[in-house]
């Protein structure tokens, strides 16, 4: 299962709820950031976690245990590459989209308090920019 979208969307809330309704092991990047002490800000070690995140979540996909991705996946390419893995391994892929308008996601991401500095609201405006949302056609492709 994939879970994607913006900063303060909900996609913990989602995937935990996913977790809990159907087991498997959860992928969130942004925590193991916190738990190693490292900057949510720290786009290099983001990327090497999500890799590292991802070779073990293969591992499990291929002994039949579902993974819940929980990273954002701004990009279709990103998320077309998940799911055509998790095809190959002979897994299910689900696409959950979770998403809310900029005012929310902002008042999210000041009460939450992860980042440090701050998110601003210029952050999430650029980035609901950037997010390629998954379209209907995209979202035909996954179970």
């Amino acid at each position: 299962m994939i879970v994607c979208g913006l900063p303060g969307a909900g996609k913990t809330t989602a995937a935990m709820g996913l977790q809990a309704e159907h087991g498997g092991v959860r992928f969130s990047a942004d925590e193991w950031m916190q738990a190693l002490a490292i900057n949510l800000w720290d786009e290099r070690a983001r990327g090497r976690i999500e890799a590292l995140q991802w070779t073990l979540a293969q591992q499990l996909l291929a002994s039949g245990v579902s993974v819940i991705i929980e990273w954002g996946t701004w990009s279709r390419s990103e998320r077309d590459a998940l799911r055509v893995r998790a095809r190959e391994l002979g897994a299910r892929a689900e696409l959950h989209y979770v998403t809310a308008p900029v005012d929310v996601l902002f008042e999210r991401v000041q009460r939450r308090r992860m980042e440090d500095p701050p998110m601003t609201r210029d952050h999430l405006e650029k980035w609901a920019e950037l997010f390629e949302a998954p379209a209907s056609e995209e979202l035909a492709l996954y179970d």
